[in-house]
């Protein structure tokens, strides 16, 4: 596989070609928030029905889909309390300990900003079921998730070359498990970039816990979302990969389409870029 080769094909393809060629496995929305937010608070609903436990995976990041499901929650009055939400991961200082809640890029604060603390009291998830990958439980997270009976649905973003979670490239990253994990360079300058700390690549973090690509790739169904964002023009690549790419660890997720997997994007992301290399 020349992977050059093929991105310069899949760039080329309109957005025509691109869903009928994803046969199912794309869906173009105009509101990726909206949509995420629907989609988790519809299950949430359809568990509750069945008297079922919703067990999902979870981003930290896009976090806009948060403040609208705070708000469907509250207006359909949706409870919490049959939920098991497993966060994707979280930053490590050079020490290999998670950020604590109050660090200003620590992805934990920054959901209790913009969503738990959102939450009714009497609609709200219990402490103990919302999970970040830390120094503290990362070893025992495989084997909860398997004690609850595995993940219902992961939900997620992609990263500009294809992680999941923090999985970056790397040799076996299919088959991986919870970890600590090392942020290499591409990783960390496009997190800056969306940070608001100024360009200050010395003092971003360079390690992260992660949930495994094996975790994901469990899950009965896994919903990922991309998008480009602000100025910065850089999705349209990963998100042909994740759906038509031949599979490789070099972009990890074109390991999910074996799975019932579905991106969704908007259409601007979905077009193909303005220079085709």
């Amino acid at each position: 596989m020349d992977r050059k080769d093929e991105i310069r094909r899949l760039l080329e393809m309109s957005e025509a070609e691109l869903l009928a060629a994803a046969q199912g496995r794309l869906v173009i929305v105009e509101d990726l928030h909206a949509h995420f937010a629907r989609s988790i608070a519809d299950e949430i609903k359809t568990h509750n029905r069945e008297g079922e436990l919703a067990r999902l995976i979870l981003p930290v990041g896009p976090t806009r889909q948060y403040p609208l499901l705070a708000d469907i929650i509250r207006d359909e009055q949706i409870s919490l309390a049959g939920c098991h939400f497993f966060f994707m991961d979280e930053y490590a200082d050079a020490e290999g300990r998670a950020l604590a809640p109050d660090h200003p890029l620590s992805f934990k604060g920054r959901l209790q900003e913009v969503f738990l603390r959102h939450l009714p009291p009497e609609l709200a998830i219990a402490t103990e079921r919302v999970v970040f990958p830390n120094h503290e439980n990362i070893t025992d997270l495989a084997v909860h998730i398997e004690q609850l009976g595995g993940i219902d649905t992961c939900y997620g973003g992609i990263g500009i070359h294809g992680h999941v979670a923090f999985n970056e490239p790397e040799p076996g990253v299919k088959d991986s498990g919870p970890r600590l994990v090392q942020l290499n360079d591409f990783t960390v300058t496009i997190n800056a970039l969306r940070a608001s700390v100024g360009g200050n690549l010395e003092g971003f973090p360079r390690q992260a816990f992660t949930l495994g690509m094996k975790q994901i790739r469990e899950a009965r169904r896994i919903r990922l979302y991309c998008r480009s964002d602000g100025p910065y023009d850089w999705a349209r690549t990963v998100l042909r990969l994740a759906v038509l790419g031949e599979p490789g660890d070099d972009y990890p997720v074109t390991h999910l389409r074996e799975h019932d997997f579905v991106v969704v994007t908007n259409p601007e992301t979905a077009n193909p870029p303005q220079i085709v290399l």
